[in-house]
């Protein structure tokens, strides 16, 4: 017997501890390029430098929404296209990810070269901080290629299975940026631009590492085809990897904000505009490195969360997020005593300043992250529903705290109060987050026990006798309504062949480990805000793992057997074997909503939304994994209205043109 998956049997606590070490590192990593440069220039040339690098950093956040985009969407496209087996296209997808990046990265290197002035006037730069921040930016712009290709190699060499290779190239990037700070600041006094220097320096030795390792690839080989571009490809690669760039995007939009509200209501109080540019900036970046341990504990937890919940072993589930969200408050509660009582200390670490910047540093700091304990409980919980597929939950708690509650609380108590009414802001959206993951939460739990929907496996009960001469499979595609799926079984009965439907929820339980109602309430299933969900980390979708095995075992079926397949996909994974039938049943509004109303008891209204609801989420499903319109009866060998003849006769039509089509193939 076959042993059970560690994620169902080993203590939870080592689990955690296993999964979660190798992400809060490189969360960490990417947390230090940002605070290291600020130590050092806070010391060797003032707070005005680094209010400098701060309206700077919204350049660097757009390189990096950019970088990630293309490095998560090529990396989650390579493990789509291996899962199918297409290793071609998988590399495809590798070498086009490598050429989009690399034309991205020298476009944005021109325009930000070309459009520095405007841009630092746009992230809220003070004549004050100009020259500093002209230096600076204009340096970082030219290593802006070397940043954006490395980081995008970084992801895709993870989903090529070399996760210690990425991280291991980042560390001596991050390691090689802290010896060269104070060398190029202190000793050779290059100031701002030294630190830039160090920067894009560091960045060119991480972009060199990952460039050495293309020829290494394991799970594909790359040839001058892979890297000829691909229109649909981009696209595809793009579509995968948007929710990273969203996630990286509404972190420049904050910041954008914030500069902008700093320097207008900073200039009306005795601060000036400069001082809470610098102070706000560094406060965010040191609770960044809290936010990094939390969401490196909550990311490694994730496929703990999503096997057991997946497994229906609720109380590891329970278990997993009561221990979670317990390291999470200890964390944050830590960083809320440090921030309270000692922030004279940690603003001290960045360099000194007059006594107005140590009052607004720590007057920000007690402020702004008032309730910054809160935070150890709103940020797993993002990452928790992500884990057990309820991918919209997770979306709307990721983008809650920053776009829909901290800038409308900006905005609206800088207007109230001013300077202070910024600062009041911070635990304003942290409350208002914090009540949102707690209710979504709550509600979670209390259901957390209850059967999700057991599967309706259908018996299988068809005839064996085939009355087919040739091996011929028939797939399916159907509008919620139509009657598709018995048309689908009456065809299997006529023609005496297996009936495969929710046969594969079924099956792919038994190969996964995961319960038959958390597939069925994963599979076939795209809405918009999957699109938008959380892009904390890089890796496959809930979705995207169910398709790769779902195209399995529809490969293996139609190997073995002549058969009838319903939905899934199944026309667009078989669509290059010649004995494939691929059949499209749709019908009129008013006759889906007649046969729902008749069949499962709906009203009227609730079936004419439900039908909309199902059919908008298989079609935006099928665009996602094959990039053609689910409507569009190009992609199908036969499509009929099931009412023309009624559901029985309907089946029985198609057959007769299963028949016809096999005599001709005969005879010929």
């Amino acid at each position: 017997m076959e042993k059970e998956n560690i994620l169902g049997t080993e203590k939870i606590g080592k689990l955690i501890l296993k999964f979660s070490v190798p992400c809060i590192i490189s969360l960490l990593v990417n947390s230090l390029y940002n605070i290291v440069d600020q130590i050092f220039i806070g010391w060797g040339v003032g707070y005005l430098g680094n209010g400098a690098t701060n309206v700077v950093f919204p350049l660097t956040m757009i390189s990096l929404g950019f970088s990630l985009m293309i490095g998560d969407g090529a990396s989650a496209y390579l493990s789509l296209r291996l899962g199918e087996k297409k290793n071609d296209e998988a590399a495809k997808g590798v070498g086009n990810g490598v050429m989009t990046s690399t034309i991205i990265a020298v476009i944005l290197c021109f325009i930000t070269l070309i459009f520095l002035p405007q841009l630092l006037t746009l992230f809220g730069c003070t004549d004050a901080l100009r020259q500093y921040a002209l230096g600076y930016g204009r340096i970082i712009a030219i290593g802006m290629p070397f940043m954006i290709i490395g980081t995008s190699l970084n992801s895709i060499i993870r989903a090529d299975g070399s996760p210690k290779y990425a991280m291991t190239s980042m560390v001596i990037g991050a390691v090689l940026n802290i010896i060269l700070d104070p060398v190029l600041i202190f000793v050779f006094k290059m100031g701002v631009e030294g630190a830039a220097i160090a920067t894009i320096f560091s960045q060119f030795i991480n972009f060199a590492i990952n460039i050495f390792y293309i020829k290494r690839f394991k799970s594909t080989k790359l040839n001058r085809e892979s890297f000829k571009l691909k229109a649909s490809t981009v696209r595809k690669i793009s579509t995968l990897g948007v929710s990273s760039f969203i996630t990286q995007m509404s972190f420049v939009v904050v910041v954008t904000v914030e500069n902008n509200l700093l320097a207008k209501y900073g200039a009306q109080s005795k601060y000036g505009s400069e001082i809470p540019i610098t102070v706000l900036g560094i406060v965010m970046k040191i609770s960044q490195i809290l936010y990094s341990i939390i969401i490196g504990v909550a990311t490694g937890a994730q496929p703990i969360f999503g096997y057991n919940y997946g497994a229906r072993k609720f109380d590891r589930v329970k278990q997993t997020l009561k221990r979670v969200l317990g390291i999470g408050l200890v964390i944050s509660t830590i960083s809320f005593i440090l921030f309270q009582t000692i922030p004279d200390k940690l603003i001290a670490i960045f360099g000194s300043g007059d006594e107005n910047y140590m009052e607004f540093a720590c007057l920000a700091f007690r402020t702004f992250l008032m309730v910054c304990f809160l935070n150890g409980i709103q940020i797993p919980s993002g990452i928790f529903f992500q884990a057990i597929g309820k991918s919209s939950r997770s979306a709307i708690l990721s983008l809650s705290r920053q776009i829909g509650f901290l800038i409308p609380s900006i905005i609206i108590f800088g207007k109230l109060y001013g300077i202070e009414g910024i600062l009041y802001a911070g635990p304003v959206a942290d409350t208002a987050a914090f009540i949102l993951a707690t209710s979504f939460l709550i509600f979670e739990i209390k259901h957390l026990n209850k059967e999700d929907g057991k599967s309706e496996t259908l018996i299988d009960d068809t005839s064996t006798d085939n009355k087919l001469k040739e091996h011929t499979v028939i797939t399916i595609s159907r509008e919620y309504g139509s009657g598709g799926r018995y048309v689908g079984r009456l065809i299997a009965d006529i023609l005496g062949i297996k009936l495969y439907d929710k046969d594969f929820v079924k099956k792919l339980a038994e190969e996964t480990g995961l319960a038959e109602g958390y597939i069925e309430n994963n599979e076939e299933k795209r809405n918009f805000l999957d699109t938008l969900n959380s892009g904390y980390y890089a890796g496959l979708s809930n979705a995207d793992e169910l398709f790769i095995k779902e195209s399995e075992l529809i490969e293996k079926v139609a190997d073995k057997e002549s058969c009838v397949i319903i939905g899934r996909c199944a026309d667009f994974i078989l669509k290059d074997r010649k004995n494939v039938i691929k059949v499209f049943v749709y019908s009129n509004l008013e006759d889906k909503i007649k046969r729902a109303t008749e069949i499962y008891n709906m009203d009227k209204e609730k079936a004419k939304k439900e039908i909309k609801k199902r059919d908008r989420a298989r079609a935006n499903h099928y665009k996602y994994y094959t990039e053609r319109e689910w409507g569009d009866h190009s992609n199908y060998d036969i499509c009929i209205n099931s009412d023309m003849l009624g559901v029985e006769k309907s089946a029985e039509f198609i057959c007769k043109m299963i028949k016809s089509k096999e005599k001709q193939k005969i005879k010929a």
